[in-house]
């Protein structure tokens, strides 16, 4: 048995119904000495590429040796598979549908992904429309107790991936990418990261980066409070990722930006 294991949950169920509740009673059911730490339960319902995001951002901020479950989940009862991914410091477990598709590109090396078979870890009857609670919660309470992963079933090669957009460099000077995620205060997260700016900065340390999207062009703020006149302004946000603001406001309904909506990055002097 792991030594104060720790599990984390991450769905779309919103905090209104007793989902995330059944969940949790299920782990502590099994084993009593799991941590359970809730992610988020606001993801936007069936929203598997957000939930993508979310995990691939947060799963590093907890203890080696977690359990993360993830239940966006549109196509529970169905046929597609659940699974555990391992890698060398983090369990993942959920379905099959590309939820994991930033873990899989991150941690290609010591990858490996079962599809989960062995319902003696699951509860004793499953439900069509709840796989968080019958399989999802009960496998993951049982791998903190000590079950071998391949105990779960057997290793797969053809897990579904997502495709996220990645970033291009149109000019030498230019990098362009796009709005992947709108967070509750309004602020536009890029796929844009404070290593690609490096590769313009490389040019010209000293140089002025510029930020463009929507026809609006603003500038690299280092903190919030320095865009003190409700403009649009840029920041490299606490997971790395370039995000456009409004201090105090909401960038997103201001200036009418949404996911997929292009940012271009240009060094100008």
């Amino acid at each position: 048995m792991q030594s104060n294991p720790v599990i984390t949950l991450t769905s779309d169920f919103g905090y209104k119904d007793p989902f995330v509740g059944m969940m949790k009673g299920v782990i502590s059911s099994i084993n009593p000495l799991a941590k359970v730490i809730d992610i988020t339960h606001g993801i936007s319902p069936q929203n598997i590429k957000e939930a993508a995001l979310t995990i691939g951002t947060s799963y590093t901020f907890f203890p080696a040796k977690t359990v993360h479950i993830v239940v966006v989940d549109p196509g529970v009862g169905s046929s597609r598979r659940p699974i555990l991914v391992v890698t060398d410091q983090y369990y993942f477990i959920g379905p099959d549908n590309g939820v994991f598709s930033l873990i899989y590109s991150t941690q290609k090396e010591t990858l490996e992904v079962i599809h989960m078979t062995a319902e003696h870890y699951f509860m004793s009857h499953i439900g069509p429309t709840f796989h968080g609670r019958d399989i999802f919660a009960p496998a993951a309470a049982w791998r903190t107790k000590g079950i071998e992963p391949l105990n779960f079933g057997e290793m797969i090669t053809d897990y579904v991936t997502i495709p996220f957009p990645s970033v291009s460099s149109p000019s030498a000077t230019t990098l362009q990418g796009e709005i992947i995620y709108i967070d509750r205060f309004g602020n536009a997260i890029t796929n844009i990261k404070a290593a690609d700016l490096d590769s313009l900065y490389s040019i010209r340390p000293e140089a002025t980066l510029k930020v463009a999207t929507n026809r609006k062009q603003t500038e690299i703020k280092t903190y919030y409070a320095q865009g003190t006149d409700k403009g649009l302004y840029a920041i490299i946000n606490s997971s790395g990722y370039l995000e456009l603001f409004v201090y105090s406001g909401n960038a997103a309904s201001s200036f009418g930006i949404k996911v997929g909506d292009v940012v271009e990055v240009t060094l100008v002097k």
